[in-house]
């Protein structure tokens, strides 16, 4: 089973980059963060057309996710992060596919810090240690995908020198994810590419792309179930050369499912 996740950044306005994707490469399941689509705006029709169910979870201009699957049912489990009922931006969305818990998350960039917005990324952290701790209770396949906003390591992040004041390689910020980590998931990217440059991030300035300027920053946790049927995985860096295209390149894994 092929499974990828994708800021799309803007789902209506990269839809023909998305659309040309899924069918150049047929993932299985699909996890999407940064639709900056109101719910009655996913384009539902284009992703059904396109042989995907979906689930979403929209939000006017900015945030947003969504799960999609191939010829397969989502079983929705639920759309907000627990932890905090005043918390009304659409980040977070989890659901049961073909017997794998898929929790889909778009984590706060927390800039500029130090301030409010690097407070909210640290108790969303916060938040979802307690979510993933309790997913391994559960002693299910779970995987937790998404755009994290953090480079784990400095192998992560083109000249970390230029990003220790940035709220995604913030100590603090890194060893928030370290935890999560800890607590027994598997990063995927990483351990297929122990000592490899890896990067899903260019920005549009300064031509990022052209430079291999990148920050890894788009990742798989594997529960322990997943972890050992992990078979391959990768960046599909080309889609971030596409006409009118995300500042992101989508990132997948393959897992055995026999």
């Amino acid at each position: 089973m092929k499974i990828a996740t994708y800021n799309v950044n803007g789902v209506n306005g990269r839809l023909n980059v998305l659309l040309k994707w899924l069918e150049e490469t047929t993932p299985d399941i699909v996890c999407l963060q940064e639709l900056k689509a109101p719910q009655d705006r996913f384009p539902i029709k284009a992703i059904n057309d396109a042989g995907y169910n979906a689930i979403w979870h929209g939000q006017k201009q900015w945030n947003g996710v969504a799960i999609l699957a191939r010829h397969m049912e989502i079983e929705e489990i639920t759309r907000t992060l627990p932890g905090d009922d005043e918390d009304i931006q659409s980040r977070y969305i989890e659901a049961l596919i073909n017997g794998i818990v898929i929790a889909c998350l778009y984590l706060p960039n927390g800039n500029p810090a130090p301030g409010p917005k690097l407070e909210y990324k640290l108790k969303w952290f916060d938040r979802l240690a307690d979510r993933a701790e309790t997913l391994l209770s559960l002693k299910v396949p779970v995987i937790i995908v998404g755009d994290y906003n953090v480079m784990p390591t400095e192998l992560d992040v083109y000249k970390p020198e230029k990003w220790v004041n940035d709220a995604l390689f913030l100590p603090e910020v890194r060893k928030a994810f370290a935890a999560i980590v800890s607590q027994g998931w598997t990063d995927a990217i990483r351990t297929l590419y122990p000592d490899e440059k890896i990067y899903t991030f260019w920005d549009y300035f300064r031509k990022a792309y052209e430079r291999d300027a990148g920050l890894r920053i788009d990742h798989f946790l594997l529960s322990p179930q997943l972890a050992k049927k992990l078979l391959s995985g990768g960046v599909d860096r080309h889609v971030r050369e596409w006409e009118k295209t995300s500042d992101h390149a989508p990132v997948w894994i393959e897992i055995d499912t026999k």
